[in-house]
């Protein structure tokens, strides 16, 4: 009997027995984290090496990327200049990274990623020797940025195909989350202490200071271990066909792939012209901290963008989500397009970055609700290939009109095409038939879908690369 006033003993305690003067202190239960969490991801050791090191070195490619922009620009006063930098910058994304898969499918990755990445840092400390010159040879830069955009297109699949074996696979969407976060954090901070470091001790230091943050990577590589890689099936030419056959399938496959490419070719040309949007229409130096607080502005909005998907949009129907938000950008692009005031271009280029990547994690969220396992590197090398590869194509594009005609003519006409393409192709699930691999229940895709992910699929969540300048 309990008297009144006095609390009950807890549960645990009824097994205690009668007459001990007081029963057993009750032991906590060791707090669990919900799996597929962020938290889940990271307990675990391996997985918080590769996040930490992963984090310092995109920060400092992300100092170098803005930088590139900025010296570019700089030296020519040529938007043409500035697409031809980015091109080779990114360019061999679109040429090398099937040839990434295939390294990752059949060697030790460890070994791998640890040449690619010493090849990299090499790159940046050459690049920084260069730039140390008055007056550098402009294609000695992009000779060499191009050698270090060789690397990352190979490096970026193996990276890739070793998150998974990093948690548990019920963990895989925490780490998405993750990685998330830290390859959009790192879009901000990084341009923000490159540009200031820019303006204060020039381009070659931050060069080399990039070439220090790679040895994080080595590091981390060196101190976790890795499996064998499996036994990936087809690979090269045959991947790429097999992508293909998936696309031709399933119409929403197809559809995505289709609105990526030609997103990305025609309607983001304004991210590697932005040196040149900043000098001609707000008369921001892009070697200036002002300029590194605009690209920090919206590097904010593409962490926004984001994380929104997996919180405010976590329940709605990302292909209305996506279609919406292609509208929204357009909106918001034109107004950055025809801006003249200083001040307000920090507010309308965080508008910009929010509705980016809402649009480009909607996209490939419904992208990966409709592949299975057994097709998702094959589909997502052509992600990767439409979204990273053709950025920069659509820069050098987007550069030589802007010298020809406007910044408001190529930006407008981005506008115009992201409208057409939120009205031209349904990302809706429909009956189409694929072949009984992409067109599954969206109630099933959405509890499995993300969960179900590979290797390409981590980077591909975001929208990015690693140590891309996208």
């Amino acid at each position: 009997m309990v008297k009144f006033g006095a609390h009950p003993e807890p549960d645990v305690t009824q097994g205690a027995r009668r007459g001990s003067r007081r029963a057993p202190t009750p032991v906590k239960a060791k707090k669990t984290a919900v799996p597929g969490s962020a938290r889940a991801a990271w307990r675990h050791r391996s997985f918080r090496l590769v996040y930490l090191g992963a984090f310092t070195s995109s920060i400092g490619t992300w100092m170098q990327n803005v930088v590139l922009g900025a010296l570019a620009y700089n030296l020519t006063h040529s938007a043409v200049f500035v697409g031809i930098m980015a091109f080779a910058q990114l360019g061999p994304l679109l040429l090398f990274s099937t040839l990434g898969g295939m390294l990752a499918d059949s060697f030790d990755r460890k070994k791998v990623l640890i040449i690619l990445t010493a090849e990299q840092g090499v790159g940046s400390v050459v690049l920084g020797m260069l730039a140390f010159a008055d007056h550098p040879s402009k294609w000695a830069l992009v000779g060499v940025v191009f050698l270090i955009g060789l690397g990352n297109a190979l490096y970026a699949p193996v990276f890739s195909a070793i998150l998974p074996v990093l948690v548990p696979r019920r963990d895989i969407s925490g780490a998405i989350s993750l990685n998330s976060v830290q390859m959009n954090a790192s879009r901000v901070v990084g341009p923000a202490i490159g540009s200031v470091l820019y303006a204060t001790i020039g381009a070659g230091w931050v060069f080399q200071l990039n070439a220090l943050s790679y040895l994080a990577v080595i590091v981390v590589i060196l101190r976790v271990a890795l499996p064998d890689p499996p036994d990936a099936g087809a690979t090269g030419w045959r991947r790429l066909v097999g992508g293909i056959t998936v696309a031709r399938s399933d119409r929403v496959v197809a559809h995505c792939l289709i609105v990526i490419a030609t997103f990305s070719l025609v309607c983001l040309p304004f991210i590697t012209q932005m040196p040149s949007i900043a000098d001609r229409h707000f008369g921001i130096d892009p070697k200036s901290t002002a300029y590194g607080v605009l690209y920090g502005a919206f590097g904010v909005g593409a962490v926004i963008g984001a994380l929104s998907i997996g919180t405010v949009f976590a329940q709605a129907d990302k292909a209305k989500v996506t279609r919406r938000s292609m509208v929204g950008f357009a909106v918001v692009l034109s107004v950055f397009g025809t801006l003249r005031v200083t001040w307000l271009a920090y507010v309308v280029v965080l508008a910009v970055g929010v509705f980016y990547f809402v649009v480009i994690t909607g996209l490939s969220t419904v992208l990966q609700e409709k592949i299975d396992d057994a097709d998702r590197g094959k589909v997502m090398a052509w992600w990767i290939m439409g979204y990273g590869g053709v950025v920069p194509i659509g820069g050098m594009i987007g550069g030589w009109l802007m010298d020809l005609s406007s910044i408001e003519l190529v930006l407008g006409f981005g506008a115009l095409a992201a409208v057409g393409l939120a009205v031209a192709f349904d990302l809706q699930p429909g009956s189409t038939p694929s072949d009984g691999r992409g067109d599954r229940s969206g109630h099933e895709a959405a509890s499995q879908g993300v969960s179900r992910s590979s290797g390409i699929l981590e980077t591909a969540a975001t929208g990015e690369i690693p140590a891309v300048s996208v």
